[in-house]
């Protein structure tokens, strides 16, 4: 599977003392050794001596792209962190800017300090891609850290006209992140790419398969409803796509509509009926745990279909990105998440029996971090 890939990836590298800051590089676009050289050789790339706009995602390893984007006076477009604030960054260098300032513009700090937001409306042309990696196949095929923003941000970037069909796209990596990877791992919102850049090798992949024609909204399910939730821009994108004709319905849209309408109803009653504050002991239990829901979704307690998954020997290094990294992948991603790190567990929670049965039954055997994790129903069942 696509984890099992990014799992020998990232222990790969830290064991073999390849990684560098920021550590550990699991759950991550990881850094690595030699990646400044890997950036440099962009500069030999026709397709980047062509370019008069780039677009470099803002991991710490595509650093030196970004860096080599600017020594070129190139415009630099780089994507706000998980989107939230908008779509990207112009990074806008002060007049007679220094190499040591390029070099600053070129960190998180400088997208921080020296951009200005561009938006859908921002008239973008991207004449070249520049994404990260978790691993790589020389035929092209790509794998990320598995929350599918790079793939998004492509997908949104044909949306609003910015890139066509030919624009390049480029990915930096270690030698060791090139393996093989099975073509029936990619779906059709998988980014593609077509030069792989690494400290001693520049690999042109030939690639034919299409790259994503835009979001694919039937296909988002539980995901796309996360992403919406996260996404303010993602939102508006869908909203002109609708006026505009497309259909935008998300996959068990309906269904899923029709679950949260029930839902905040049962909800309303069970506040209404529920007049006595927490205790104090209650808010010190619940302040200890991190739990996330679908900000999409009502929270369904009282409804009587909740079904809980208990997943133990969670490994200490283990962060909660990584565990919805891994749901994701398998396709059962919770209404909930309840990370309780620091007991070495978490539980999720699923709408019905069936689907957290499902869970189980996907999750039996994964191992995170060298540990094989404890998958089962909850013990206490959650009941009206």
């Amino acid at each position: 599977s696509k984890w099992d890939i990014r799992e020998k990836v990232w222990d790969h590298l830290e064991s073999s003392g390849l990684a560098e800051f920021p550590r550990p590089v699991h759950g991550r676009i990881p850094n690595f050794k030699g990646s400044l050289q890997a950036c440099c050789s962009i500069q030999g790339l026709d397709v980047f001596g062509r370019a008069r706009e780039v677009k470099v995602d803002p991991d710490k390893p595509l650093e030196g792209a970004r860096l080599a984007a600017l020594q070129a006076r190139k415009t630099l477009l780089v994507p706000t962190p998980r989107l939230r604030t908008g779509l990207f960054n112009r990074i806008v260098p002060p007049p007679g800017a220094t190499k040591e300032i390029l070099r600053i513009c070129a960190t998180s700090q400088g997208v921080r300090d020296y951009s200005v937001p561009v938006g859908l409306d921002g008239k973008a042309q991207v004449d070249l891609v520049v994404v990260g990696s978790v691993a790589v196949s020389e035929k092209g095929w790509r794998i990320g850290k598995g929350e599918g923003y790079a793939d998004m941000e492509y997908a949104m970037m044909v949306s609003m006209g910015a890139v066509q069909e030919d624009t390049p796209v480029v990915t930096i990596v270690h030698d060791c992140q090139v393996v093989d990877i099975a073509e029936e791992l990619l779906g059709d919102h998988d980014l593609t790419v077509d030069y792989i850049l690494t400290p001693t090798r520049i690999i042109t992949t030939n690639c034919k398969r299409p790259k994503p024609q835009g979001i694919i909204w039937h296909k988002a399910s539980s995901f796309g409803y996360e992403m919406l939730g996260k996404i303010p821009i993602l939102k508006t994108l869908r909203s002109r796509e609708k006026q505009m004709g497309k259909d935008v319905t998300l996959q068990d849209e309906h269904a899923h509509l029709a679950k949260s309408t029930r839902a905040a109803e049962l909800n309303k009653k069970e506040m209404a009926e529920n007049t006595q504050p927490q205790t104090a002991t209650g808010s010190a239990q619940m302040g200890q745990h991190h739990v996330e829901s679908d900000p999409l979704s009502p929270r369904l307690e009282g409804s009587g279909t909740i079904t809980t998954v208990y997943v133990g020997n969670i490994p200490p290094s283990l962060r909660v990105s990584e565990l919805k990294c891994a749901l994701r992948e398998f396709h059962v991603t919770p209404f909930r998440l309840n990370w309780q790190g620091a007991q070495h567990r978490a539980f999720l929670d699923y709408e019905d029996k069936v689907t957290a049965e499902r869970a189980v039954s996907s999750l039996k055997g994964l191992s995170l971090r060298g540990n094989t994790l404890q998958v089962e129903l909850a013990r206490n069942q959650r009941s009206k």
